[in-house]
């Protein structure tokens, strides 16, 4: 019961983002509550650093476990998930019900999520491509991204990167860690993994057989939360592509979403909820929820009893090293198409975004802010033409 009201608490007013997250994290279950130890909760976020999926969410469930279990993993991530994802069903469903895609408010969040993800390129680029390497592995994930526009695009990438970085840094020198114990077994962490991979190799091939809408959807959630590396603004190409190019979903109903999951608090992958809200009410908001989050649970649950030997393997570092620079490429592409040529339209368009870009980045606005401003903007803009 304390995991949930904590991680409700956490749920309910933690804005900013993967990183604001893992501070509110720290302050509340490392300093306050003292459930974890400075070098055991460092650990834990290497870990999630390291897998794809939710970094943040990730810590959260990894908290949970290392308290209660895996119960208490499930808990943490309820309490912390829960009210982003009622937040942005209710949205969903007023934004289909009162037919209100072509408010201004809309065009105001269309240009908040240029500047959020411009924002978020810069910081993931200073950190994942340091060095001309890294910088030229963007490169080619960017063009790569841009000219082979197929549903397989963004896997071929993160694969042709990993394979790069194994080949450019495996010659690291190896880091000595001390080893750390998870109330976790081998065995039913190789059921996880396992079950894991036989959901991403099955679920494309059940799709097929069957025809179904909610397994269509179901993979294609799974999917894209079973290939997001760096952090959850990756997660916006990968469903753009699944669901904007086969006519699911348009993209202005996608990029008005995008921009009012940066002003709900939690983690950004709630943003699926909206999706899934879009295309089949409520129950579609809580199963591409349940979807998009599912190989957060198996990855952490899986790798946890691996991780001392995992993180001490230069090899595997370097792949990882590579698929992040990839991975800077392909948001960039994504800030490209869908994000720029569908928001900025007019010059005025683009003046509002370098304020609001401003504001995020000079200012250090709060990204809430950024988005009542954004949409009051928006509405403006509608008026004056």
């Amino acid at each position: 019961m304390e995991i949930l009201l904590v991680s409700s608490r956490l749920g309910l007013s933690s804005f900013g983002g993967p990183v604001a997250h893992l501070g509110y994290f720290h302050e509340e279950y490392i300093r306050r509550r003292k459930w974890m130890d400075e070098k055991s909760y460092a650990d834990l976020v290497a870990l999630c650093q390291f897998l794809p999926g939710p970094a943040s969410s990730q810590v959260g469930i990894g908290i949970g476990v290392m308290r209660a279990g895996v119960l208490g993993g499930i808990v943490s991530f309820i309490g912390f998930t829960l009210p982003s994802v009622i937040a942005l069903i209710i949205f969903a469903i007023l934004l289909n019900e009162m037919n209100l895609g072509d408010a201004g408010w809309i065009r105001g969040l269309k240009i908040v999520a240029v500047a959020v993800v411009a924002h978020a390129i810069l910081g993931m680029a200073a950190k994942l491509t340091p060095d001309s390497k890294r910088k030229a592995i963007a490169l080619l994930a960017l063009v790569g991204t841009l000219v082979w526009q197929t549903a397989f695009t963004q896997i071929g990438i993160i694969l042709i990167a990993a394979f790069i970085g194994f080949v450019l840094f495996k010659n690291q020198k190896a880091e000595e860690h001390p080893s750390l114990s998870f109330p976790v077994s081998k065995r039913f962490a190789a059921v996880c993994l396992s079950l894991f991979f036989s959901l991403l190799i099955l679920l494309p091939v059940v799709r097929e057989v069957t025809s179904l809408n909610w397994i269509a959807m179901f993979d294609s959630f799974y999917r894209s939360g079973s290939l997001v590396f760096g952090g959850g603004h990756v997660v916006l190409p990968l469903l753009e592509r699944e669901f904007v190019p086969s006519g699911w979903l348009t993209e202005e109903a996608f990029l008005a979403g995008y921009g009012a999951a940066q002003a709900v608090p939690g983690p950004l992958f709630t943003f699926a909820a909206y999706l899934g809200a879009v295309l089949n009410g409520w129950q579609g908001g809580l199963i591409a929820t349940f979807a998009i989050f599912l190989p957060a649970f198996l990855l952490i649950l899986g790798a946890l009893p691996f991780w001392n030997s995992l993180r001490r393997n230069p090899k595997i570092k370097g792949a990882l090293m590579g698929v992040n620079a990839g991975v800077v490429g392909i948001l960039i592409a994504a800030f490209y198409h869908p994000i720029w040529t569908s928001s900025i339209k007019a010059p005025s368009d683009f003046a509002f975004a370098s304020v609001l870009f401003s504001m995020l980045v000079i200012w250090k606005f709060p990204p809430w802010v950024v988005v009542v401003i954004g949409a009051a903007g928006g509405i403006l803009m509608e008026m004056m033409v």
